[in-house]
């Protein structure tokens, strides 16, 4: 069985390359596939050194931040990877991935982190993040985003199963496909984020800085609350809004290696999520830590936070909604147990997902292989 994963695009080694990560451990003699790769071999150790064979973008695009305005060639440069020689395609998508073109006796299996969520529920609220939602630049992205659902939609049939990385995505694709899922929740690295250090008196938040993390929102939370201290690291293009916004009780720390982010994980008291997010792992590296998470209460953190065992949920992304979650967090009187903390964390392990996802895949190609014979005998008869 020859095997091909396809990604979108690699910029740095965050949430979906770690997932992609332990798929290949799985089948490690498959062969990469993604349209642009920025990383100039920099994370190849986590791919078993194997290097991508990339699309026709990776000669165009000179200069990393201004990949995404290619948007619309993404979805051309997909359908050119001839895969032909695979039988089995495996798809890691939140955007374009899907899209590859695969024939009838080949098994296509997505896993997916959310139907484009630009393109769909969450277009008004990028458009007002992205300021496209008035004049003719907006009227522009509308058309393309109008564009981008229809092919979204259309390459969706050529998907054989989906695999969603969690409940509520599993529902966000039933609206955008009507097509059912299974759900694999994404590991979580419980052998690195462990239990250490003493509490101390702030909180955490760690995040790609862009705007539907709503980092900024935490900022100026507790720019209401001056008497609570608040750490953030992370990097990118809302640093200097983050930075603009925080004031003397926010320190904001730009981007920091692993052992700085565990080391702040462990420690804080409690750690801060209010992004709607498709999965999330970082609340579960926090909990993994035993620290205790108040979290947006929509998205992945509806499945992975518990409120009042292993966090608290808010259920509006304001300033109001945060402030509250913290003080709640503090006057409730409810202990938070850090061992209760550390063992829910491990029902989301690596070594759970990659059995489940080398299960379910072995079961699909166990299904495919019966149809295909079973279709080769109908036709000799």
């Amino acid at each position: 069985m020859r095997v091909a994963f396809v990604h979108e695009w690699l910029v740095t080694y965050a949430g979906s390359e770690k997932v992609l990560s332990e798929m290949l451990k799985e089948f490690p003699e498959a062969d990469l596939f993604c349209l642009v790769d920025f990383t100039k071999g920099r994370y190849r150790d986590k791919f078993m050194g194997k290097a991508f064979r990339t699309s026709f973008l990776q000669k165009f695009i000179l200069i990393p931040s201004i990949y995404r305005y290619f948007f619309p060639l993404m979805q051309i440069a997909v359908e050119q990877f001839d895969l032909s020689g695979y039988d089995l395609v495996i798809s890691n998508s939140h955007a374009v991935a899907k899209g590859v073109i695969t024939g009838p006796d080949q098994l296509h299996v997505s896993y997916c982190y959310t139907p484009m969520r630009y393109a769909w529920d969450l277009q008004h609220q990028y458009l007002r993040h992205q300021k496209l939602d008035k004049n003719l630049r907006g009227l522009f992205a509308r058309y393309f985003l109008h564009l981008a659902r229809i092919w979204d939609t259309r390459t969706a049939n050529g998907v054989d199963h989906f695999i969603a990385c969690s409940k509520y995505i599993g529902r966000r694709m039933w609206k955008a496909y009507r097509r059912n899922s299974d759900v694999i929740y994404p590991g979580v690295d419980t052998d690195y984020f462990q239990i250490g250090g003493e509490k101390e008196d702030y909180y955490f938040t760690s995040s790609r800085l862009v705007p539907y993390k709503r980092v900024t929102l935490i900022v100026e939370a507790f720019a209401q609350m001056p008497d609570k201290r608040l750490v953030v690291i992370g990097d990118g293009p809302q640093f200097q809004e983050v930075k603009r916004t925080a004031g003397p009780n926010v320190t904001v720390l730009g981007f920091q290696a692993d052992d700085v982010l565990l080391h702040h994980m462990q420690q804080a008291k409690a750690f801060i999520f209010a992004a709607e997010e498709d999965f999330g792992i970082t609340p579960l590296e926090a909990q993994a830590c035993g620290t205790p998470v108040l979290a947006y209460g929509r998205g992945g953190a509806s499945e992975t936070v518990i409120d009042g065992v292993t966090g608290i949920h808010f259920w509006t992304q304001s300033v109001e909604a945060i402030c509250h979650a913290v003080n709640r967090f503090e006057k409730s009187g409810v202990v938070f147990d850090p061992k209760t903390i550390r063992k829910h964390a491990e029902r989301f392990s690596i070594a759970r997902f990659r059995t489940e996802f080398r299960d379910k895949i072995d079961e699909l190609w166990t299904e495919h292989a019966k149809s295909k014979e079973n279709m080769e005998e109908m036709v000799e008869s």
